[in-house]
């Protein structure tokens, strides 16, 4: 154990919660199946550590001693009468004081294994689709519910009601905590690599260390990839985290990528990406979106050997990107490498054929800045990047925007 004051053992807490929450959540839930409660518990296990590490150090396994006051906590409640008399029957004799039993099989070494299954479970058909990622950024990875609200642009209440059912759907169908065999991978995989890439995307560019959501988003996309072995789109992932992930900034700060320099970029990261994108590699078979991702990603990291941007490259990328997962921001993107490498106005022509949803999408406002000050539209390019500034919730980024647009009224 070690000795600490308030700060370093507030800061052992915060640490322990970033980078432990969904495994704990993971190991508490499996026996049962019951989501809430292993939440509820686990939270209550982090205040208990708020109090008893500043005063007795923190200890040389948090995560071991956060797992076991979450386990004591809800044995003390299923032993309740108060809990009994509010459960179902079925449910009391199941969770009664014969359920005690399944905690004492935790297995602290099956961690990476529990928490691939708890990414499945969310992930399992009787689950509405559209809570399936949502469910696996709040439990997993320890997003906040208003957090996810946002990035799916859907009201704070709805989302939080949403992610309620969820729960409640796979503690009463009883769904098992299982990586599920070959033939359910197909319907499954998709939405567990968009919660891990969701969880990068929501971290912010950063270091992957252990301490990171950045990291935690490697480390389960490499977990995901070696455990299912074989899977293209699950090694793709991993590359693609790895390979953006070597280009982070330091947090609070933002620079476009055109004006980074290369030497700074992490070595190790980009080798390690690489290597994860040839696993992926499947002669004659079509490129998924992760796949072409990562190899956009890899383009731009060449730039450290190379000095040299391959922007015909980017462009048949980019080009197939749209194609196979034509999302907004693919094809933002995609008009913005058009209006690069051949004229701006065709760059545009690509920006106004999108659909009315890009009025909210800030990508598209920075693009059209862009390409409107490459067509020397000055007004018109710092009304985009003003609208840009608006729609950013990173403050660098609305910092940076909002220059460029006084810049150009200079």
């Amino acid at each position: 154990m070690t000795r600490a004051t308030a700060g370093p053992a507030s800061a052992a807490v915060e640490r322990t919660a970033r980078t432990s929450y969904g495994r704990l959540v993971a190991l508490l839930a499996a026996p049962t199946g019951d989501l809430e409660l292993a939440q509820d518990t686990l939270a209550q296990a982090f205040e208990q550590a708020l109090t008893a590490w500043p005063r007795d150090g923190v200890p040389d396994n948090p995560e071991g001693w956060l797992l076991t006051v979450a386990r004591n906590r809800q044995r003390d409640l299923w032993k309740s009468a108060a809990y009994r008399r509010n459960q179902p029957m079925e449910a009391a004799t199941g969770t009664g004081a014969d359920a005690v039993s399944p905690l004492d099989g935790l297995d602290p070494d099956a961690i990476p294994e529990r928490l691939l299954a708890l990414l499945f479970v969310c992930a399992h058909p009787a689950i509405a689709a559209t809570a399936r990622t949502p469910l696996m950024l709040q439990t997993v990875l320890g997003f906040d519910s208003a957090d996810i609200a946002r990035a799916f642009a859907v009201p704070a209440g709805a989302m939080s009601q949403r992610l309620v059912r969820a729960k409640r759907r796979i503690r009463d169908a009883r769904i098992p905590f299982a990586i599920p065999g070959r033939k359910a991978m197909p319907e499954r995989l998709p939405p567990v690599l968009e919660a891990v890439y969701g969880c990068y995307a929501l971290a912010r560019p950063g270091p992957t260390d252990g301490d990171s959501l950045a990291g935690e988003a490697l480390y389960l996309a490499v977990t995901t990839a070696t455990l299912l072995g074989d899977e293209p789109e699950a090694w793709s992932l991993a590359a693609l985290v790895a390979l953006s992930s070597a280009r982070a900034v330091p947090e609070g700060t933002y620079r476009p990528l055109d004006e980074q320099d290369p030497a700074g970029w992490d070595r190790s990261l980009i080798a390690r990406g690489e290597e994860y994108l040839r696993r992926a590699e499947r002669p004659g078979r079509v490129p998924g979106r992760f796949q072409l991702e990562a190899a956009i990603q890899a383009v731009h990291c060449d730039r450290r050997r190379t000095g040299q941007v391959d922007w015909p490259a980017l462009r048949t990328l980019y080009t197939a990107l749209a194609a196979v997962a034509p999302s907004l921001g693919a094809r933002v993107a995609h008009a913005a490498v058009v209006g690069r490498t051949d004229e701006p106005e065709h760059g545009l022509e690509l920006l106004d054929a999108l659909p009315a949803e890009r009025e909210r999408f800030q990508p598209f406002h920075a693009t059209r800045g862009d390409l409107m000050a490459s067509l020397d539209r000055p007004d018109e390019a710092a009304d985009s990047y003003a609208t840009a500034a608006e729609l950013s919730d990173d403050r660098a980024v609305r910092a940076f925007l909002r220059q460029r647009a006084a810049s150009l009224g200079e």
